[in-house]
């Protein structure tokens, strides 16, 4: 049977008052007109001789008899009949009633009753999810149904909509009328768009222009391009933030008088987006008049923390810079131990000289101490992992900075929800305090397969599973295994950060690496030049020295082949220079490196794994030939610092640079050198930057090489010094670029790669016959000269030049469903002779 929207039944009486109801999208329940009395005239009391009851099907009749005040043996009258009517309809278990005096006292009641719920369904529900809506509505399935209980779930299931934006939202509740007096209840839901704020109006504002205030609001003005915001949906406790804003705003400014005398939002006719209204109060602008403070500490002397108030008689009055003032003076208190100091701006207000004068009051209060620390919500890491990372144990003198460092060293853990706060409240104590940190914990181990094309290594296949808290003990257990295109790798570590619970880290990885270099031909194909594999292994410990000042030293053991095609470069079993280059020739075989090495580390950032604020300094050194066969000292130098900037921006300052030289009469192998471009340096390819070999055709008509772009071979050969600087600014976006994973950035590089030996290069006329005898090798020990047969060519050495590289470029991150997701657009400003440049590099994963 066809849906049948719900329609007011014909009704006998009418309902009680608490029955009658404005229209809405579920006609309210009305009561049949009573049929007990003819006239209006008062009627003479009769005894009801008899109570019938018809059309009951699974009601008893004593159960219907029992919901009226009517006995056989009592007098009855029209008002009881009445009342009778209407406490049957309260009950709601019936469609329909009517009462009947069938004479000389037969009393008849004729019921219809309300259907039975068979099924609730609910159609047209995309924007929110069914589950949810399920949450909002009470009729369910074998409970009896009724118009007012369909009216009631149809403005929950309104307001749902509305306070996720869609006032224009529609809901039709239709039955379908199945055997045995039972009803399918569907609920229609017609969506409609989000409800945007259409305009925004300001009345009363003189001393700045409508863009100047809107731009300090959160919310915005509904346009076709803001696509990534979530920010022009109607939202009315965003509406009350904005007057917040607002006031904060003008009182930033000196006008202390400022108020918002109302606020409206009104409904577009259409009923799709509203209208926002402001009426505001500017009032005047103050200056700040006499600033002093006082102390009513013995040990906080006023004179000393003068020096803490930035605002000077004569400045505009500020109330944010009050704010800000009051927190630091608080702050620098509760270094001395006073975790509950009171300091408070007293305001006097000269409104002829419109100065606003100022007395800050340090309050009278107690020194204290932690009385206690108390951890919730840890369900899986132990207590002893989020306690090592307090600042301040039990007993501890109170200080300010150490509470804020402890919960910073607790959120870098990356164990735990974000925002995490350290609560402080009073002891048992006046001179006690006790802290508490409620935690929330989240996975901390993933298990990952993905596949994927990037820039770099075109089609990408990966395995990875790890454990940031192995044990809830913080312990990092990973393996992974990757395959490309151009490599493959699976690596394994354990790390163990409190080494028999002290302040000592120990771990290890074990490795191997399979790595193809590849050049690029005239054509623009990639050809594979040398391989290298590399197995090994490395031990490190770590400590931390201060409190921000960590060391790490490490011992490393590698066994690295590098081979050549020898179908490809090979000649006479040999590798032949004039086909592979005499740089690639001298980098073929096996060596063993044999490294010690060191770190330390300056660490302050707020959190390590999305920091906002602080610095981290990284200085490497290396030195390899403890044994083996390679014999080095690398050096490496990293630095990051953060801001916070206004209106949510980030901005990051970063910078490395090494250097790389062999020692011993050794040169640095050609595997060992430093390479720079993509993905480091953006607006480059791949070892795109620095020292390289070319090899050009060589013209026999006009004796001239051919042109850059008739290149046969271009191979980055390294380079023994490099520096890379950027400058990077993270771009805020609303709630809903938030919520899809959105970090849109700007970005500068800069950077160079120099410094090795100029190799021996090889210029091959045609009208010459060149012959070059290889170095001897175990299985060749005396090869044969090899003669050069094929067209002339000429090598040419460029780019090892310390000159700077300069991109620049916008990139955005996303964590997309398919994965991490990173696109750069970036464009090389400068570059010197030589340089590959990109302008477009992206990399994309997809989990299954």
């Amino acid at each position: 049977m066809a849906p049948v929207a719900l329609s007011p039944v014909a009704a006998q009486t009418a309902p009680p008052p608490a029955a009658r109801v404005p229209a809405a999208p579920a006609p309210a329940q009305q009561a049949p007109a009573a049929t007990a009395a003819a006239t209006s005239a008062p009627q003479p009391s009769r005894t009801i001789r008899s109570l019938n009851v018809v059309g009951n099907e699974r009601l008893e009749a004593d159960t219907v008899r029992s919901y009226i005040d009517l006995k056989p043996g009592e007098a009855y009258d029209r008002v009881r009949l009445d009342r009778a009517l209407k406490d049957l309809f309260e009950t709601e278990l019936f469609a329909d009633v009517q009462i009947r005096d069938d004479g000389d006292g037969n009393i008849t009641i004729d019921v219809r009753e309300n259907p039975v719920i068979n099924r609730v369904l609910i159609e047209g529900a995309k924007r929110i999810k069914e589950d949810k809506i399920r949450e909002e509505i009470k009729v369910a399935p074998r409970q009896i149904f009724t118009r007012s209980r369909a009216r009631a779930d149809v403005g929950r299931i309104l307001e749902l909509y509305r306070r996720g934006g869609r006032f224009a939202a529609k809901v039709e509740p239709k039955i379908v009328q199945l055997e045995q007096n039972r009803v399918d209840l569907i609920f229609e839901i017609s969506e409609g768009p989000k409800s945007k704020v259409r305009q925004i109006n300001i009345i009363g504002n003189e001393q700045f222009s409508d863009g100047d205030l809107r731009k300090e609001m959160a919310t915005r003005q509904a346009r076709p391009l803001r696509l990534f915001t979530s920010n022009d949906t109607y939202d009315p406790d965003r509406l009350a933030y904005d007057q917040q804003k607002l006031r904060q705003f003008y009182l930033t400014q000196g006008y202390a008088d400022f108020r918002v005398v109302s606020s409206i939002a009104e409904l577009t006719p259409d009923r799709r987006d509203f209208i926002v209204t402001y009426v505001i109060e500017e009032g005047e602008r103050y200056k700040f008049g006499k600033v002093d403070l006082e102390s009513q500490i013995r040990d906080v002397k006023a004179d000393g923390f003068k020096a803490l108030l930035p605002m000077k008689q004569g400045d505009w009055y500020n109330a944010k810079q009050v704010e800000d003032t009051v927190d630091g003076l608080t702050e620098a208190v509760g270094l001395l131990g006073y975790a509950f100091a009171d300091v408070r701006p007293n305001f006097d207000r000269d409104k002829e000289k419109l100065e606003m004068n100022l007395t800050f009051v340090v309050n009278e209060a107690p020194r204290v101490y932690v009385e206690s620390v108390t951890i919730n919500g840890n369900t899986r890491t132990r207590d002893e992992v989020i306690r090592r990372e307090f600042r301040l144990a039990e007993g501890d003198a109170f200080n300010s900075i150490k509470v804020k460092r402890s919960r910073d060293r607790i959120q870098s853990l990356g164990f735990f929800q974000e925002k995490l706060e350290v609560k402080q409240s009073p002891g048992t104590a006046p001179d006690k305090v006790a802290l508490q940190v409620d935690v929330e914990e989240r996975p901390t181990g993933s298990l990952q397969l993905s596949a994927g094309f990037s820039s770099l290594e075109r089609f990408i296949f990966s395995f990875s599973i790890e454990e940031r808290n192995f044990r809830g003990r913080a312990q990092q257990l990973r393996l992974s295994a990757n395959i490309s295109s151009y490599s493959r790798s699976i690596e394994a570590g354990f790390t163990e950060p409190y080494l028999f619970d002290r302040n000592l880290a120990l771990g290890f990885d074990i490795f191997r690496r399979d790595y193809n270099s590849f050049g690029y031909l005239n054509n623009g194909d990639r050809q594979t030049t040398y391989e290298q594999t590399t197995t090994g292994f490395q031990i490190r410990a770590g400590t931390a020295i201060t409190e921000f000042w960590s060391a790490q030293v490490r011992y490393g053991l590698s066994l690295d082949d590098v081979s050549l095609d020898e179908s490809t470069f090979y000649t006479n079993g040999v590798c032949d220079p004039l086909k592979a280059g005499r740089y690639l020739c001298d980098a073929v075989g096996k060596n063993t490196t044999s490294s010690i090495g060191y770190s330390l580390v300056n660490d302050t950032l707020d959190n390590r794994l999305r920091p906002t604020r602080g610095q981290r300094l990284i200085f490497n050194q290396d030195f390899a030939g403890l044994g083996g066969s390679v014999k080095y000292l690398r050096t490496r130098v990293n630095y990051d610092r953060y801001w916070r900037l206004p209106y949510g921006f980030i901005l990051n300052v970063g910078g490395e640079a090494g250097n790389i030289f062999g020692w011993g009469g050794e040169e640095v192998r050609l595997t060992d050198r430093f390479y720079l471009g993509e993905p480091r340096m953006r607006g480059f390819g791949i070892r795109g930057v620095g020292p390289r070999i070319i090899r050009l055709p060589y013209n026999k008509q006009t004796d001239t090489t051919g042109s850059v772009d008739d290149k046969s071979a271009d191979d980055s050969i390294g380079g023994r010094n490099y520096y890379l600087g950027r400058v990077e600014v993270e771009v805020p976006l609303g709630s809903g670029g938030r919520e899809l994973g959105l970090r849109p950035s700007i970005f500068m590089d800069v950077g160079a790669l120099w410094g090795v030996p100029k190799p021996d290069l090889i210029n091959e006329d045609d009208n010459t016959l060149t012959c070059i005898t290889p170095a001897p090798t175990e299985v060749v020990p005396n090869p044969s000269p090899i003669c050069n047969t094929s067209p002339g060519f000429v090598e040419t050495f460029v780019g090892d030049s310390p000159s700077p590289r300069i991109s620049v470029g916008v990139g955005v991150s996303w964590n997309s469903p398919f994965g991490p997701f990173r696109f750069d657009l970036a464009k090389a400003l400068k570059k010197v002779d030589g340089d590959d440049t990109q302008v477009f590099q992206f990399n994309v994963g997809t989990q299954f």
